[in-house]
């Protein structure tokens, strides 16, 4: 059987859309002033938080053409932070302006993008409904008499409602899927820590995750590729593993038990994930039943065992100082954690660390979980008669995952017939597997992906295989692919050497040196390209390890420190990279 693709409620405004539109003859200008136009026309939405004047938005744009990103509109759920934009967490007291953007937030300006607004939430990103915002609640675009879903509610309306391209959200117990579900939408809830949280307002720290919203699998893989990489400055910050995660053979799709199914009494949403089962047994996939027992009992733990004293140690002075400012349902979970003991919390741990041996024997019967996103889905005066047992139906497929440590992509799965409201299923899979994740859910919405480079390098480059520079064509033949722009440690001096052709600088790595950091570009490469590549590779270039200002390190060009004495060749650290001296000429 084939599952009926989900029609977007707004035309989609993907990377693709983007791309043609600058082929076109569009301008970033053109672009923000139109999605002003929209967001103006679309009235009080309750979507954002904050939005800049327009003239000051278009006054700081983009020009380099060549970056992957370039003129490519997103938003930001308001508790990551944007440099001199307020940061608020659905909570008007709690603002503050960050001096600096968070790490995620700076990898994508740094490639092009541009930050449109910061959107609504539930408070401090806790829940799952997106009502719980003194901000005004944001709805489905489908139904206004539906929830959007939460918390990372505006980011998901912003992207269903063709405002941006793509949005940041957050997901602690499934805030970046509920929404996806609700709208339409793609929703990929990465390995823990794979994108940085620094800059984020924590919700349970060691559980958080930056999320992505999109229109469909490919730019949500694209975009989780170009944003990834460890920070130092993260403590729960982890590196994907250079290795292939995809599962040998015909991957097999694990349910639960029928006997386990849980739809709340929503008939329609039963019927659409059976026939999302069966198509996938249709597409060739074995599909085998586990027991889901114990990953509901996981769930239950979020809420109800300690990791809600995470939640108050997130936020613990402003609590203290000022509990009338929190929302009421907010106030009232998070202050719940002063019940919670130390004895407790140890008690807790111990049985998350049981529940996860058991879980992993589940997962020895299959490659990727398959579930609703939600059972069902509830009006806002529903939601709003009884917050915290409606919240707690919506988490039932979700709340395990990142207790779990399972990465997870929410996509829709067919539409409703007596409302038209979509339905949406999330595949799971372990964590570091978030390439083959993307892989399974775009095959089964018939879209095909690129392999992702999962057996890659990244190499980092300082002088002509930059983007533009004359050798860079060695690097695009071979199929590689920009991720960012950025900087050495402090450790390494930049030479122009002399007697190249065309023209090459040498980066030496100095113990003891400390200088501005160079310029480098990180591309992604195959294993077999970059062998391809490095056999080639002429005197006195090397390849080396090369460490980054941010604390991580990759493979780069490096040059024998024999060719620095050569004639002809200069020290030009000081212009801080390549591109730099060059314009200095």
């Amino acid at each position: 059987m084939t599952i009926a693709r989900y029609t977007l409620r707004f035309p989609a405004l993907d990377l693709n859309a983007v791309r043609r539109f600058y082929a076109e003859g569009g301008t970033p200008e053109k672009l923000v002033r139109e999605i002003y136009r929209r967001i103006t026309e679309r009235g009080n939405d309750a979507v954002w938080i904050y939005l800049p004047p327009l003239e000051g938005a278009v006054a700081n744009l983009p020009t380099d053409t060549s970056l992957p990103l370039y003129g490519v509109p997103f938003a930001i759920k308001d508790n990551i932070d944007v440099a001199g934009w307020p940061t608020t967490a659905a909570c008007p007291e709690y603002r503050y302006i960050p001096a600096q953007d968070a790490t995620v937030v700076a990898r994508l300006r740094a490639l092009g993008a541009i930050p449109i607004g910061k959107t609504n939430l539930d408070q401090f990103a806790t829940g799952l409904v997106g009502v719980r915002s003194p901000y005004g609640v944001p709805r489905s675009v489908y139904n206004g008499d539906y929830i959007s879903g939460g918390s990372s509610s505006g980011s998901a309306v912003s992207v269903a409602a063709g405002l941006v391209s793509f949005a940041l959200g957050t997901d602690t117990a499934g805030s970046g899927r509920v929404p996806a579900a609700f709208n339409g939408l793609v929703g990929l809830k990465p390995t823990r820590g794979i994108l940085s949280a620094k800059g984020v307002v924590p919700a349970c720290k060691s559980l958080d995750c930056v999320s992505l919203f999109t229109t469909n699998v490919s730019d949500a893989q694209t975009l989780f590729d170009i944003t990834r990489g460890e920070d130092a400055g993260d403590p729960f910050s982890r590196p994907l593993p250079r290795y292939s995660d995809a599962p040998g053979g015909t991957p097999r799709i694990g349910i639960p038990r029928e006997s386990q199914w849980e739809f709340f009494g929503d008939v329609e949403a039963r019927e659409l994930y059976r026939q999302a089962v069966e198509h996938v047994r249709a597409q060739g996939n074995p599909v085998v039943e586990i027991d889901f027992a114990p990953f509901v009992e996981t769930a239950q733990l979020l809420y109800s065992g300690p990791w809600v004293a995470e939640r108050l140690a997130a936020i613990e002075s402003f609590y203290k100082a000022k509990p009338d400012a929190l929302y009421p349902t907010t106030r009232n979970i998070i202050g719940g954690a002063k019940k919670i003991s130390g004895v407790e919390t140890f008690r807790g741990l111990e049985k998350l660390a049981m529940l996860r041996r058991i879980t992993a024997a589940e997962w020895e019967k299959m490659d990727y979980l398959l579930l609703p996103t939600t059972g069902t889905t509830y009006r806002v005066s529903e939601v709003m008669e009884a917050p915290l047992k409606l919240n707690t139906t919506l988490g039932h497929y979700t709340n395990f995952a990142n207790l779990l440590d399972l990465c997870a992509i929410a996509v829709p799965a067919g539409t409703r017939p007596s409302n038209q409201l979509p339905f949406g299923v999330t595949f799971f899979a372990p964590a570091f597997h978030d390439h083959s994740v993307c892989q399974i859910a775009g095959s089964f919405l018939g879209e095909p992906l690129p392999v992702a480079q999962t057996q890659g390098v990244t190499l980092a480059v300082a002088g002509a295989h930059l983007t533009g520079q004359p050798l860079n064509h060695q690097l695009t033949e071979r199929g590689a692919r920009l991720l960012r722009t950025c900087r050495t440690a402090a450790g390494y001096q930049l030479y122009a050497l002399g007697g190249t052709r065309p023209p090459k600088p040498g980066l030496v790595r100095t113990p003891g040196f400390c200088g501005p950091g160079i310029e480098v570009e990180l591309w992604s490469l195959s294993s077999a390209a970059f062998g391809d590549f490095t056999a080639q590779l002429p005197q006195p270039m090397v390849i080396g390890e090369v460490d980054l200002d941010d604390g991580t390190h990759c493979k780069g060009f490096l040059c024998e420190p024999c060719a620095v004495t050569a004639e002809g060749t200069r020290e030009i650290t000081s212009f801080g990279g390549w591109r730099a001296y060059l314009a200095s000429l």
